[in-house]
């Protein structure tokens, strides 16, 4: 096409348009015979052709006369025009009736985060929220047939970044371009222009206060998942990735996996949906899939950084189900985030959270929240493990203090309890014990002045030792003083408190030898009854070489029972009003005098019961107690 600015060219398509019209006159004339209104109405469409570039080239030529005769006037203008759409403060970019990108200015490149070659040639519904691209069609098509603007909300999202926006379309014609383009501009969702005063006062107040509040929460959020993770339940159980993802799950995101390394292999600890939706076959399936076909997971366990995607760019980055479809096409995911479960350098898994496409996109922030966490919950499965083999090693020497089951005395009637009390666990001190002796059977209760595992292994040699010593000594009293010199050679600089005693079914009757070393007095319930008390006394072993071993003898009739108990029983606190009170033998006294004529694990039952009312359910240190009822 003849440029419109060039004045020859116009002049000469004139006078050729000219020279056309008199052949056409002239051809029209030497045929007057034929019909010619056809011919005539081309005419005078021709005629008004030719006066139309006759006006119009005297008002170029008066264009010229008025700039000088100087050319390029147009030209600067258009070089203001593209100055100016390069520097308007929206971003706006130009399409052609494909939806192709054909221009981008500076301030889309920056929305989108690529410069503006890259973007330009790309298909523009590629970057918007694929739950949204046919919308965006649906409008363009719109413009391109109507001529009229439009305007709707819609989501764009271009290298790991995604903006909520409201994109306006409105159509362009420029003459000269054989194709129509369609301008589009990404505005703020709410657009609020403030006035000048209220700029200054906003500025004067500091820090914007929803950014203030969002950094708060988050705070608040990391201060609730450092408190859960270090409850003690959180160690001792295998709670810790439920509770965390739990708590993730009613703050931050919409679907929480947890995926946990576990023998070299990763095994899908937590799969948690939307509460208010009807998802729960769907997180069935999600709980039984294979994290490791998931290329997020590898990618995550492998790199050891976190990874977030404001926008989902790519449905199969979670695997698929097994019906083909992406994880995050079933999720309806908007928005994904990955980071690591590490502790130090150690990689133990994977968290990911997804949000749904109507809700904001994860951010930059979320990011380096969740890498936090991630760093808070792989602590925590490390102590939890260490906890574990801790309590693992304690349970093996526990099984050295305590007997996994009492022996059938010929009789008597024996019961026993011991518990570790709910403070945080240790390794318990205290014991109790039946065992064959020379010539019939031994007991004892006792405890290690401390907890531990040096402790427990004070007290697994006390038992052993009152076990083998027994084997060829008949007389406690005499076994007890040779443990006591054994354990002050061993220089273990831990003091050991026992009563233990002799029974002889059958030859003896109801006779019990008993020897005490520092421990509570046994009591006797009687018949009637009445409770007494054995003389008790003594020195704990393990303080001096030949310590004197108070040895006594104590006869039970048929249905009497004799119960021992640690200090941990009798020395235990609890309040009355403001008063705090230890339970001492005063209670006990009154607690057995109502078990007269019971078996020995009702006596048994009924002061642990009593015990807990005193202490309110809060019994911190460990307690022992071992029931000798004669039953013929």
């Amino acid at each position: 096409m003849t440029d419109s600015t060039d004045l020859p060219a116009l002049e000469q398509a004139l006078s050729g348009l000219t020279a056309r019209i008199s052949s056409l006159r002239d051809a029209r004339s030497a045929y007057p015979g034929d019909p010619g209104p056809t011919l005539d109405a081309a005419l005078v469409e021709l005629d008004t052709a030719r006066d139309l570039l006759r006006a119009s080239i005297g008002e170029l030529g008066k264009s010229r006369r008025r700039s000088g005769g100087r050319e390029g006037g147009s030209n600067r203008e258009l070089k203001l025009l593209r100055t100016v759409y390069r520097s308007l403060p929206v971003p706006v970019i130009i399409l052609d009736t494909a939806g192709t990108v054909r221009r981008v200015n500076a301030e889309a490149s920056r929305l989108l985060g690529s410069p503006d070659g890259y973007l330009t040639g790309r298909a523009f519904p590629l970057l918007v929220d694929v739950s949204r691209r046919a919308a965006f069609r649906s409008h363009l098509t719109s413009v391109l047939h109507t001529g009229e603007t439009a305007a709707f909300p819609t989501r764009l999202a271009h290298q790991g970044r995604a903006h909520n926006v409201r994109l306006v379309l409105t159509q362009l014609r420029m003459p000269g371009e054989p194709q129509e383009m369609i301008a589009a501009v990404a505005l703020p969702v709410e657009v609020r222009m403030p006035e000048p005063e209220q700029a200054v006062r906003e500025t004067e107040q500091g820090p914007d206060e929803s950014l203030v509040m969002a950094a708060a929460r988050r705070q608040e959020l990391m201060s609730r998942l450092t408190r859960l993770l270090l409850d003690e339940e959180s160690l001792s159980e295998p709670v810790a990735i439920i509770r965390a993802g739990r708590l993730l799950a009613s703050h931050t995101a919409d679907w929480v996996f947890a995926d946990v390394v576990r023998g070299g292999t990763v095994r899908r600890a937590l799969a948690i949906g939307p509460g208010d939706q009807p998802v729960a076959r769907l997180v069935q399936t999600l709980e039984r899939m294979d994290p490791s076909a998931a290329p997020l997971v590898r990618h995550v366990l492998e790199g050891g950084a976190g990874v977030v995607q404001e926008m989902v760019e790519d449905d199969g980055l979670l695997g698929v189900l097994p019906d083909g479809s992406p994880v995050l096409h079933a999720t309806r995911a908007g928005s994904v985030l990955s980071v690591p479960i590490h502790a130090g350098d150690e990689v133990q898994g994977v968290i990911t959270l997804l949000r749904l496409r109507e809700r904001p996109p994860f951010g930059l922030a979320d990011l380096a929240l969740m890498e936090d966490a991630g760093a808070h919950i792989g602590l925590a499965l490390r102590a939890q493990r260490l906890f574990q083999d801790r309590a693992q090693a304690a349970d093996t020497l526990q099984t050295g203090v305590l007997p996994r089951t009492l022996p059938d005395v010929p009789g008597y009637d024996v019961a026993a309890a011991y518990h570790t009390g709910s403070a945080p666990k240790a390794i318990g001190g205290e014991f109790y014990d039946v065992f064959p002796v020379k010539d019939g059977w031994g007991f004892a209760v006792g405890g290690v002045v401390g907890q531990g595992e040096e402790a427990a292994s004070v007290t697994a040699l006390v038992r052993g030792g009152l076990r083998t010593l027994s084997v060829w000594e008949d007389d406690p009293g005499a076994v007890v003083s040779r443990l006591n010199d054994a354990l002050v050679a061993q220089d273990t600089g831990m003091f050991v408190m026992v009563a233990a005693g002799f029974v002889t079914p059958g030859r003896r009757g109801g006779r019990v030898r008993l020897a005490s070393a520092g421990n509570h007095p046994p009591a006797v319930l009687k018949n009637d009854g009445d409770v007494r008390y054995t003389s008790g006394g003594g020195v704990p072993l393990g303080i001096e070489t030949g310590a004197a071993i108070p040895v006594e003898e104590v006869a039970l009739a048929v249905g009497e029972t004799m119960v021992l108990y640690s200090d941990g029983l009798a020395g235990s606190r609890g309040r009355s009003g403001q008063e705090e009170l230890a339970y001492g033998e005063s209670r006990l006294t009154e607690v057995l005098a109502r078990c007269t004529g019971q078996p020995a694990t009702a006596v048994v039952k009924a002061v642990e019961e009593d015990h807990q009312a005193f202490s309110g359910g809060q019994v911190l240190d460990e307690m022992t107690m071992l029931a000798l009822r004669r039953a013929r």
